[in-house]
């Protein structure tokens, strides 16, 4: 007997393309949504591409999808609130963050305003689910990586591949717990049906913490190269930084990440282990992990 059916927002996110056939094979009714088009298929997955949120909305009971899982970033989500409730939704599976509680105190505005609007999103999305009797579960994950398509370690390696080292802030001994993007899928199916998760949140870190260096020492590894790490001043990785900024790939790279690299940024994921079995896997990266 398959499944009820379930809405699926940011489906070809890194977490959604690695969630989608968990959801087939459990035997899930898939509607999942996009603003990409796409061509992708996934056996019996609907998909349903969004131009915008204000003019896509079904009619009242045209469709029914008492389940969701948003993976899309979740500062968008009001946005489709209307289309939820049109939905019948029922359940929420939300995907947010872990930066919410470290860049709270960042040197960088953009950092700071980023948390603040994680924060505020995760409130937003509490309260309309509280006004419309809908169940909620709201996940932070740590470092989220996985077949070359993150933003963190991806981005690491794809600088090693460029120009043959990585520079480090002083002995970047900061606490690190990267996330395979296969153990947040897992997650996020695992909820579902687990009636204990209702209304809550839950960090979602790895399964093995290691010392910033020692992460980046293991990229260099995974891509048979011998690790060249060079040790830099923060005004010296200021200038770096600037001047990487200028190349589309590092655009997004701040001084502020460096600053980092000597801070522990753990989180204890207990509660999701005693209420749906989260067992994270260690940090080993395969050659599928690795850009192209």
């Amino acid at each position: 007997m398959p499944k009820a059916r379930i809405g699926l927002l940011g489906a070809t996110s890194l977490v959604g393309e690695r969630l989608l056939p968990l959801l087939v094979e459990n035997e899930w009714q898939v509607t999942a949504y996009s603003r990409r088009k796409t061509d992708d298929r996934c056996g019996p997955v609907e998909w349903r591409q969004i131009t915008s949120p204000l003019v896509d909305f079904p009619s009242a009971g045209e469709e029914a999808i008492p389940y969701w899982i948003c993976l899309a970033p979740i500062w968008v989500l009001p946005d489709y609130f209307g289309l939820l409730k049109a939905c019948g939704c029922k359940r929420i599976v939300v995907l947010s963050s872990t930066s919410r509680f470290t860049k709270t105190d960042s040197n960088d505005s953009k950092e700071r305003e980023a948390a603040v609007r994680l924060a505020a999103s995760e409130q937003a999305l509490q309260t309309w689910a509280e006004a419309h009797q809908v169940e909620w579960i709201v996940f932070r994950p740590t470092l989220i990586y996985g077949y070359g398509k993150d933003k963190n370690i991806t981005e690491i390696a794809r600088f090693i591949g460029r120009f043959g080292f990585f520079p480090l802030l002083g002995a970047a001994t900061g606490l690190r717990q990267p996330v395979h993007a296969d153990d947040i899928a897992s997650a996020c199916l695992a909820v579902l049906s687990t009636p204990e998760t209702t209304n809550r949140t839950y960090n979602l870190s790895g399964g093995e913490k290691l010392a910033y260096k020692e992460m980046v020492k293991r990229i260099f590894l995974a891509l048979n190269s011998r690790p060249r790490l060079i040790s830099i001043p923060l005004p010296a990785f200021r200038l770096a930084i600037a001047c990487l900024r200028v190349l589309p790939r590092f655009r997004n790279w701040s001084a502020s990440m460096a600053e980092r690299m000597n801070q522990d940024l753990v989180f204890d994921h207990s509660e999701a282990r005693r209420d749906f079995n989260f067992s994270p896997r260690p940090f080993r990266l395969s050659e599928k992990d690795l850009p192209d």
